[in-house]
């Protein structure tokens, strides 16, 4: 009897649906939202790094679940703003991690 068919099955179908479930954002599931240009948003993230430049810039900051973030405006997947909290200065963050 052999029985690891079902389990090498199982394997190969969760290999192949990882890329749909690392394309899944927060944001599209609702769970975050992006930040909109004017409004001092609330991070829901565990941690939000505030870097000098939007993407990949040097980190300078992070922010907590809870403090804020003024959003004053966007460049592709991010948005600089005035960051309260410990940081307390302007810098840029990844959008889609604010509480909807």
């Amino acid at each position: 009897m052999r029985r690891h068919r079902p389990v090498l099955l199982s394997c190969a179908l969760f290999v192949a649906a990882l890329p749909a479930i690392a394309s899944v954002t927060p944001s599209a599931l609702g769970l975050m939202a992006n930040g909109t240009i004017g409004k001092r948003e609330t991070v829901c993230a565990n941690d939000l790094y505030v870097r000098t430049d939007p993407g990949t810039g040097a980190w300078m900051g992070t922010l907590f679940k809870g403090q804020t973030f003024l959003v004053e405006r966007r460049s592709g997947g991010s948005v600089y703003g005035f960051a309260y909290g410990d940081i307390n200065r302007r810098g840029w963050v990844t959008d889609g991690y604010f509480c909807p």
